[in-house]
């Protein structure tokens, strides 16, 4: 399996970025990187991707933040709070001979100073991007905007995930109107665990492969 880079983002914040990577980073044997981390930094995404993959932190997949911030903000706000200026020059992809799954912050528009913005970020990493979407009443306009922003920019697209209960309406729209592949589901878990992490990497890892390794 020739290892590759993706990049995991999502169409707005809390909608399950950190979930759907700590799922390929089990079902594709992978090594994480976050490259801002904003707040929580008693609990950060690393370490949760690590836990619910039975490791904890250090350990050599995964890969220190480019930034660590304080205050559970935007970057720009954070930074400018911790008297740091983020550039996007600061961010070097980790060198690695395993698949890289590399997790942003919030949506796709969320700033890192005054100019730039995620987007300009994934644009200069040239990292296809897996977008995680969740159902909410104004999804699906989200969802949309999401993709044509991520065209415009010309930054590749591996796949949609969609987290939590299934809506087949509004699933079948987005897929539909952009032609996105569907890569997975993830359903409501009743808890965040190793075991229920384990179990969903291990049914996807099959159709997985074949999506996102050829």
């Amino acid at each position: 399996m020739h290892p590759k880079k993706f990049f995991v983002s999502g169409i707005s914040t809390e909608v399950g970025k950190t979930v759907c990577s700590a799922i390929l980073v089990k079902a594709l044997d992978a090594d994480y990187w976050k490259p801002v981390q904003s707040g929580d930094l008693h609990q950060t995404d690393s370490m949760k991707v690590a836990a619910w993959n039975g490791l904890s932190l250090p350990h050599p997949r995964f890969h220190p933040e480019t930034h660590r911030l304080t205050e559970p903000m935007s970057p720009h706000a954070s930074a400018a709070i911790d008297g740091v200026h983020i550039k996007r020059s600061d961010f070097q992809i980790p060198t690695t001979d395993k698949t890289l799954i590399v997790e942003g912050a919030g949506g796709l528009m969320v700033p890192l100073n005054e100019e730039d913005t995620l987007l300009d970020l994934m644009r200069d990493l040239q990292i296809p991007v897996i977008l995680v979407s969740r159902n909410y009443l104004g999804s699906i306009n989200h969802t949309l905007l999401s993709i044509a922003q991520l065209r415009q920019a010309g930054v590749p697209i591996a796949g949609i995930v969609f987290n939590g209960p299934s809506t087949p309406s509004t699933e079948s729209v987005i897929l539909k109107m952009t032609k996105v592949p569907l890569l997975f589901h993830i359903p409501e878990l009743s808890e965040l665990s190793l075991p229920a992490i384990e179990e969903l990497a291990h049914f996807i890892k099959p159709q997985l492969t074949e999506a996102l390794m050829r």
